[in-house]
Protein backbone atom coordinates (compact mmCIF):
# COMPACT_ATOMS: atom_id res chain seq x y z
CA UNK A 1 0.00 0.00 0.00
CA UNK A 2 0.95 3.58 -0.26
CA UNK A 3 1.54 5.20 3.11
CA UNK A 4 -1.18 7.20 4.83
CA UNK A 5 0.60 10.50 4.26
CA UNK A 6 0.64 9.98 0.50
CA UNK A 7 -3.04 9.05 0.45
CA UNK A 8 -3.83 12.24 2.39
CA UNK A 9 -1.99 14.54 -0.04
CA UNK A 10 -3.57 12.65 -2.94
CA UNK A 11 -7.00 13.33 -1.47
CA UNK A 12 -6.30 17.04 -1.05
CA UNK A 13 -4.91 17.27 -4.59
CA UNK A 14 -8.00 15.54 -5.93
CA UNK A 15 -10.07 18.13 -4.09
CA UNK A 16 -8.26 20.81 -6.10
CA UNK A 17 -8.83 18.94 -9.35
CA UNK A 18 -12.55 18.66 -8.50
CA UNK A 19 -12.83 22.40 -9.20
CA UNK A 20 -12.68 21.47 -12.88
CA UNK A 21 -16.33 20.45 -12.35
CA UNK A 22 -18.52 23.59 -12.77
CA UNK A 23 -21.09 22.24 -10.30
CA UNK A 24 -18.36 22.05 -7.66
CA UNK A 25 -16.55 25.27 -8.61
CA UNK A 26 -19.74 27.38 -8.64
CA UNK A 27 -21.16 26.09 -5.37
CA UNK A 28 -19.02 26.63 -2.22
CA UNK A 29 -21.21 24.25 -0.19
CA UNK A 30 -20.80 21.45 -2.72
CA UNK A 31 -17.08 22.24 -2.98
CA UNK A 32 -16.68 21.88 0.79
CA UNK A 33 -18.57 18.58 0.75
CA UNK A 34 -16.54 17.26 -2.20
CA UNK A 35 -13.21 18.13 -0.58
CA UNK A 36 -14.32 16.28 2.55
CA UNK A 37 -15.53 13.36 0.44
CA UNK A 38 -12.34 12.93 -1.55
CA UNK A 39 -10.10 13.13 1.51
CA UNK A 40 -12.18 10.57 3.43
CA UNK A 41 -12.52 8.47 0.28
CA UNK A 42 -8.76 8.51 -0.20
CA UNK A 43 -8.29 7.03 3.27
CA UNK A 44 -11.33 4.81 3.80
CA UNK A 45 -10.09 1.54 2.20
CA UNK A 46 -7.26 1.42 4.74
CA UNK A 47 -9.68 1.26 7.67
CA UNK A 48 -8.74 -2.41 7.92
CA UNK A 49 -5.47 -1.29 9.50
CA UNK A 50 -7.37 -1.60 12.81
CA UNK A 51 -7.05 -5.37 12.36
CA UNK A 52 -3.53 -4.98 13.76
CA UNK A 53 -5.20 -4.48 17.14
CA UNK A 54 -6.34 -8.11 17.02
CA UNK A 55 -3.16 -9.84 15.86
CA UNK A 56 -0.72 -9.94 12.96
CA UNK A 57 -2.22 -13.11 11.49
CA UNK A 58 -5.64 -11.51 11.01
CA UNK A 59 -4.03 -8.33 9.68
CA UNK A 60 -1.81 -10.14 7.15
CA UNK A 61 -4.65 -12.29 5.84
CA UNK A 62 -7.22 -9.54 5.50
CA UNK A 63 -5.42 -6.20 5.06
CA UNK A 64 -6.17 -4.79 1.61
CA UNK A 65 -8.57 -7.66 1.03
CA UNK A 66 -12.30 -7.06 1.25
CA UNK A 67 -11.86 -3.31 1.91
CA UNK A 68 -10.14 -2.99 -1.47
CA UNK A 69 -12.50 -5.29 -3.38
CA UNK A 70 -14.94 -4.42 -6.17
CA UNK A 71 -17.96 -4.36 -3.79
CA UNK A 72 -16.03 -2.09 -1.40
CA UNK A 73 -15.12 0.34 -4.18
CA UNK A 74 -18.85 0.64 -4.86
CA UNK A 75 -20.00 0.75 -1.23
CA UNK A 76 -17.42 3.14 0.26
CA UNK A 77 -18.56 6.11 -1.88
CA UNK A 78 -22.22 5.43 -1.06
CA UNK A 79 -21.51 5.31 2.67
CA UNK A 80 -19.26 8.40 2.67
CA UNK A 81 -21.63 10.38 0.45
CA UNK A 82 -24.59 9.48 2.62
CA UNK A 83 -22.77 10.55 5.79
CA UNK A 84 -21.57 13.86 4.36
CA UNK A 85 -24.98 14.57 2.89
CA UNK A 86 -26.50 14.23 6.37
CA UNK A 87 -24.08 16.89 7.60
CA UNK A 88 -24.22 19.10 4.48
CA UNK A 89 -27.64 18.41 2.91
CA UNK A 90 -27.37 21.39 0.53
CA UNK A 91 -24.48 19.80 -1.38
CA UNK A 92 -25.13 18.34 -4.82
CA UNK A 93 -25.54 14.64 -4.11
CA UNK A 94 -24.60 13.29 -7.54
CA UNK A 95 -21.37 15.25 -7.89
CA UNK A 96 -20.41 14.52 -4.29
CA UNK A 97 -20.80 10.81 -5.03
CA UNK A 98 -18.90 11.00 -8.34
CA UNK A 99 -15.81 12.65 -6.85
CA UNK A 100 -15.87 10.45 -3.75
CA UNK A 101 -16.09 7.38 -5.97
CA UNK A 102 -13.08 8.60 -7.94
CA UNK A 103 -11.11 9.06 -4.70
CA UNK A 104 -11.87 5.52 -3.50
CA UNK A 105 -11.15 4.03 -6.91
CA UNK A 106 -7.79 5.83 -7.16
CA UNK A 107 -6.78 4.61 -3.70
CA UNK A 108 -7.35 0.97 -4.68
CA UNK A 109 -5.92 1.49 -8.17
CA UNK A 110 -2.61 2.99 -7.06
CA UNK A 111 -2.19 0.33 -4.38
CA UNK A 112 -1.81 -2.38 -7.02
CA UNK A 113 1.41 -0.76 -8.25
CA UNK A 114 3.54 -1.75 -5.24
CA UNK A 115 4.79 -5.19 -4.23
CA UNK A 116 2.20 -5.73 -1.47
CA UNK A 117 -0.75 -5.39 -3.82
CA UNK A 118 -4.46 -5.78 -3.14
CA UNK A 119 -7.24 -8.30 -3.68
CA UNK A 120 -8.88 -5.78 -5.97
CA UNK A 121 -10.57 -8.49 -8.08
CA UNK A 122 -12.62 -9.95 -5.26
CA UNK A 123 -15.20 -11.52 -5.30
CA UNK A 124 -14.23 -12.87 -8.73
CA UNK A 125 -10.70 -13.78 -7.67
CA UNK A 126 -8.82 -13.81 -4.37
CA UNK A 127 -5.49 -13.41 -6.20
CA UNK A 128 -3.26 -10.61 -4.97
CA UNK A 129 -2.72 -8.04 -7.72
CA UNK A 130 0.73 -6.51 -7.22
CA UNK A 131 2.69 -4.91 -10.07
CA UNK A 132 5.73 -4.04 -7.94
CA UNK A 133 6.84 -0.76 -9.50
CA UNK A 134 6.31 1.70 -6.63
CA UNK A 135 7.64 1.47 -3.08
CA UNK A 136 5.19 1.72 -0.17
CA UNK A 137 6.50 5.24 0.37
CA UNK A 138 7.70 6.84 -2.83
CA UNK A 139 9.42 10.16 -2.05
CA UNK A 140 9.02 11.36 -5.63
CA UNK A 141 5.24 10.92 -5.67
CA UNK A 142 4.85 12.39 -2.19
CA UNK A 143 7.18 15.29 -2.97
CA UNK A 144 5.41 16.14 -6.23
CA UNK A 145 2.09 16.31 -4.39
CA UNK A 146 3.55 18.56 -1.69
CA UNK A 147 5.01 20.92 -4.29
CA UNK A 148 1.69 21.07 -6.15
CA UNK A 149 -0.23 21.78 -2.95
CA UNK A 150 2.22 24.55 -2.05
CA UNK A 151 1.71 26.15 -5.48
CA UNK A 152 -2.04 26.00 -4.86
CA UNK A 153 -1.64 27.48 -1.37
CA UNK A 154 0.31 30.41 -2.81
CA UNK A 155 -2.34 31.23 -5.39
CA UNK A 156 -1.78 28.99 -8.41
CA UNK A 157 -4.86 27.75 -10.25
CA UNK A 158 -5.69 24.39 -8.59
CA UNK A 159 -7.09 22.75 -11.72
CA UNK A 160 -4.09 23.58 -13.92
CA UNK A 161 -1.69 22.72 -11.09
CA UNK A 162 -3.24 19.30 -10.47
CA UNK A 163 -3.48 18.50 -14.17
CA UNK A 164 0.25 19.20 -14.48
CA UNK A 165 0.87 17.12 -11.33
CA UNK A 166 -0.99 14.09 -12.63
CA UNK A 167 0.62 14.37 -16.06
CA UNK A 168 4.07 14.27 -14.46
CA UNK A 169 3.09 11.35 -12.21
CA UNK A 170 1.74 9.45 -15.23
CA UNK A 171 5.10 9.85 -16.98
CA UNK A 172 6.86 8.84 -13.76
CA UNK A 173 4.89 5.59 -13.65
CA UNK A 174 5.83 4.86 -17.25
CA UNK A 175 9.48 5.43 -16.35
CA UNK A 176 9.20 3.06 -13.38
CA UNK A 177 7.73 0.35 -15.63
CA UNK A 178 10.60 0.83 -18.09
CA UNK A 179 13.16 0.47 -15.31
CA UNK A 180 11.37 -2.61 -13.93
CA UNK A 181 11.47 -4.20 -17.37
CA UNK A 182 15.19 -3.48 -17.70
CA UNK A 183 15.95 -4.91 -14.24
CA UNK A 184 13.89 -8.05 -14.93
CA UNK A 185 15.74 -8.51 -18.21
CA UNK A 186 19.09 -8.20 -16.40
CA UNK A 187 18.05 -10.73 -13.75
CA UNK A 188 16.80 -13.11 -16.45
CA UNK A 189 20.16 -12.88 -18.20
CA UNK A 190 21.90 -13.64 -14.91
CA UNK A 191 19.61 -16.60 -14.19
CA UNK A 192 18.45 -17.92 -17.57
CA UNK A 193 16.99 -21.05 -15.93
CA UNK A 194 14.98 -19.19 -13.31
CA UNK A 195 11.48 -20.46 -12.56
CA UNK A 196 10.33 -17.31 -10.80
CA UNK A 197 11.72 -13.79 -10.40
CA UNK A 198 10.36 -11.46 -7.74
CA UNK A 199 11.40 -7.81 -7.85
CA UNK A 200 10.40 -5.27 -5.23
CA UNK A 201 11.15 -1.55 -5.36
CA UNK A 202 12.97 0.22 -2.56
CA UNK A 203 12.82 3.84 -1.45
CA UNK A 204 15.88 4.46 -3.64
CA UNK A 205 15.02 5.09 -7.25
CA UNK A 206 17.48 2.70 -8.92
CA UNK A 207 17.62 -0.02 -6.25
CA UNK A 208 15.40 -3.12 -6.32
CA UNK A 209 15.16 -6.16 -4.08
CA UNK A 210 15.67 -9.39 -5.99
CA UNK A 211 14.54 -12.91 -5.13
CA UNK A 212 15.02 -15.69 -7.68
CA UNK A 213 13.71 -19.24 -7.61
CA UNK A 214 15.48 -21.87 -9.70
CA UNK A 215 14.98 -25.61 -9.80
CA UNK A 216 17.64 -26.16 -7.13
CA UNK A 217 18.18 -22.88 -5.26
CA UNK A 218 16.83 -19.61 -3.91
CA UNK A 219 18.94 -16.53 -4.66
CA UNK A 220 18.53 -13.20 -2.85
CA UNK A 221 20.17 -9.92 -3.73
CA UNK A 222 19.75 -6.39 -5.00
CA UNK A 223 19.70 -4.75 -8.38
CA UNK A 224 21.38 -1.39 -8.88
CA UNK A 225 20.13 -0.41 -12.29
CA UNK A 226 21.14 -3.36 -14.46
CA UNK A 227 23.86 -4.50 -12.06
CA UNK A 228 22.76 -7.56 -10.07
CA UNK A 229 24.43 -8.35 -6.73
CA UNK A 230 23.55 -11.68 -5.13
CA UNK A 231 24.06 -11.83 -1.36
CA UNK A 232 22.60 -15.20 -0.36
CA UNK A 233 22.08 -18.60 -1.94
CA UNK A 234 19.92 -21.28 -0.32
CA UNK A 235 19.25 -24.85 -1.37
CA UNK A 236 15.67 -25.26 -2.50
CA UNK A 237 14.10 -27.92 -0.30
CA UNK A 238 10.51 -29.10 -0.28
CA UNK A 239 8.96 -28.70 3.12
CA UNK A 240 8.64 -32.24 4.57
CA UNK A 241 5.28 -33.96 4.81
CA UNK A 242 5.79 -34.98 8.44
CA UNK A 243 3.53 -35.08 11.52
CA UNK A 244 5.48 -32.10 12.93
CA UNK A 245 4.87 -29.97 9.86
CA UNK A 246 1.22 -31.04 9.63
CA UNK A 247 0.72 -29.97 13.24
CA UNK A 248 2.55 -26.67 12.72
CA UNK A 249 0.54 -25.83 9.60
CA UNK A 250 -2.64 -25.83 11.67
CA UNK A 251 -1.40 -22.66 13.34
CA UNK A 252 -3.10 -19.44 12.23
CA UNK A 253 0.18 -17.51 12.05
CA UNK A 254 1.80 -19.98 9.66
CA UNK A 255 -1.36 -20.11 7.57
CA UNK A 256 -1.42 -16.31 7.32
CA UNK A 257 2.26 -16.21 6.34
CA UNK A 258 1.83 -18.81 3.59
CA UNK A 259 -1.22 -17.00 2.20
CA UNK A 260 0.85 -13.83 1.88
CA UNK A 261 4.40 -14.86 1.01
CA UNK A 262 5.14 -16.10 -2.54
CA UNK A 263 8.75 -17.11 -1.85
CA UNK A 264 10.17 -18.39 1.43
CA UNK A 265 12.43 -21.01 2.93
CA UNK A 266 11.92 -23.13 6.04
CA UNK A 267 13.94 -24.24 9.06
CA UNK A 268 13.21 -26.89 11.68
CA UNK A 269 15.22 -26.87 14.91
CA UNK A 270 14.85 -28.43 18.34
CA UNK A 271 15.50 -26.60 21.63
CA UNK A 272 15.51 -29.14 24.48
CA UNK A 273 11.87 -30.36 24.45
CA UNK A 274 10.56 -27.75 22.01
CA UNK A 275 10.34 -28.07 18.23
CA UNK A 276 10.62 -24.85 16.23
CA UNK A 277 9.26 -24.50 12.71
CA UNK A 278 10.25 -21.25 11.01
CA UNK A 279 9.24 -19.86 7.62
CA UNK A 280 11.36 -16.98 6.28
CA UNK A 281 10.19 -14.60 3.57
CA UNK A 282 13.05 -13.99 1.13
CA UNK A 283 11.77 -10.70 -0.31
CA UNK A 284 12.78 -8.37 2.50
CA UNK A 285 16.47 -8.94 3.27
CA UNK A 286 17.79 -6.02 5.31
CA UNK A 287 21.26 -5.69 6.83
CA UNK A 288 21.99 -9.42 6.44
CA UNK A 289 18.71 -10.30 8.19
CA UNK A 290 15.32 -11.53 7.00
CA UNK A 291 12.82 -9.72 9.21
CA UNK A 292 9.50 -11.11 7.97
CA UNK A 293 8.98 -14.56 9.48
CA UNK A 294 6.48 -17.00 10.91
CA UNK A 295 7.58 -19.13 13.87
CA UNK A 296 5.74 -21.92 15.68
CA UNK A 297 6.89 -23.75 18.81
CA UNK A 298 5.50 -27.21 19.54
CA UNK A 299 6.08 -29.62 22.44
CA UNK A 300 7.00 -33.30 22.21
CA UNK A 301 3.32 -34.18 21.73
CA UNK A 302 3.20 -31.78 18.74
CA UNK A 303 0.91 -29.39 20.60
CA UNK A 304 1.38 -25.72 19.69
CA UNK A 305 2.94 -23.77 22.55
CA UNK A 306 3.16 -20.35 20.89
CA UNK A 307 3.57 -18.76 17.50
CA UNK A 308 4.21 -15.45 15.81
CA UNK A 309 4.24 -13.91 12.37
CA UNK A 310 5.35 -10.42 11.46
CA UNK A 311 8.39 -8.17 11.30
CA UNK A 312 11.20 -8.89 13.75
CA UNK A 313 14.67 -7.39 13.26
CA UNK A 314 16.67 -9.43 15.78
CA UNK A 315 16.62 -12.89 17.32
CA UNK A 316 16.46 -11.42 20.83
CA UNK A 317 13.28 -9.53 20.01
CA UNK A 318 11.78 -12.62 18.42
CA UNK A 319 12.49 -14.74 21.49
CA UNK A 320 11.04 -12.05 23.77
CA UNK A 321 7.92 -11.92 21.62
CA UNK A 322 7.49 -15.70 21.71
CA UNK A 323 8.14 -15.83 25.47
CA UNK A 324 5.49 -13.12 25.93
CA UNK A 325 2.98 -15.14 23.89
CA UNK A 326 3.66 -18.33 25.84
Amino acid sequence: MLDTGTHIVMGIALGGLALIDPVVADNPVTATAVVAGVIVGSLSPDVDTVLKLRNNAVYIRHHRGITHSIPAVLLWPLAITGLIHLIIPEANLLHLWLWTFLAVFLHVFVDIFNSYGTQALRPFSSKWVALGVINTFDPTIFGLHVVALLFWAFGADPVITMLILYSIIFLYYLLRFAILKAVRHAVKNTFPNSEEIILAPTIRFFQWRVAVLTKTHHFVGRAYGRSINIYDKFDRKTIPDSPLIKAALKDKNLQAFISFSPIYRWEITKHEHVHEVRLIDLRYRSNDYYPFVAVVHLNENLEILNSYTGWIFSEDKLHKKLDFLS
